[in-house]
């Protein structure tokens, strides 16, 4: 597929998947600030958050992260498309990150493993889900089919 498609049919569901992650990187963020709170900022060794490993840093860029996203998601109106596509592949370069770094001193989020895999799957989850929710017009859904057909 050369493009991302318009008015795409399961676009609520989509939306509704970004949202999902929002709410888990809100959620983690939140619980990670209560459990990190009078720990050192960069941490290394902190407590465990939702199963994972964060220190109050990793935690407020989660949370912030996470709101934006909530946010974008709201507004809709292709806001959401470009969050979810910038948040995501940022959530991944993170995760990236935190995998190598997570057994060397500078791993400065305090990641674990399970933090880079649910970080994976939450980048993932925004990049997926910005690739079919982007909406317009109705003239623009007809010369889309229109075209697709036409090229059969």
């Amino acid at each position: 597929m050369a493009h991302n498609p318009v008015n795409h049919p399961l676009r609520p569901l989509y939306r509704a998947l970004g949202a999902l992650a929002g709410v888990w990187l809100v959620l983690f963020g939140f619980v990670g600030v209560i459990l990190n709170a009078g720990d050192d900022f960069f941490a290394t060794t902190g407590e465990r958050v939702l199963g994972q490993g964060a220190n109050m840093f990793a935690a407020l860029i989660s949370l912030a992260t996470g709101a934006v996203i909530l946010i974008a998601t709201a507004i809709g109106r292709n806001v959401d498309t470009q969050a979810y596509k910038f948040l995501g592949w940022g959530v991944l370069v993170v995760g990236s990150y935190g995998l190598a770094t997570a057994r060397i001193d500078a791993n400065f989020l305090g990641f674990t493993i399970a933090t880079v895999v649910v970080d994976y799957i939450v980048g993932l989850a925004l990049v997926l889900a910005s690739l079919y929710i982007t909406s317009g017009s109705p003239e623009q859904s007809r010369a889309e089919a229109e075209a697709a057909h036409a090229s059969r």
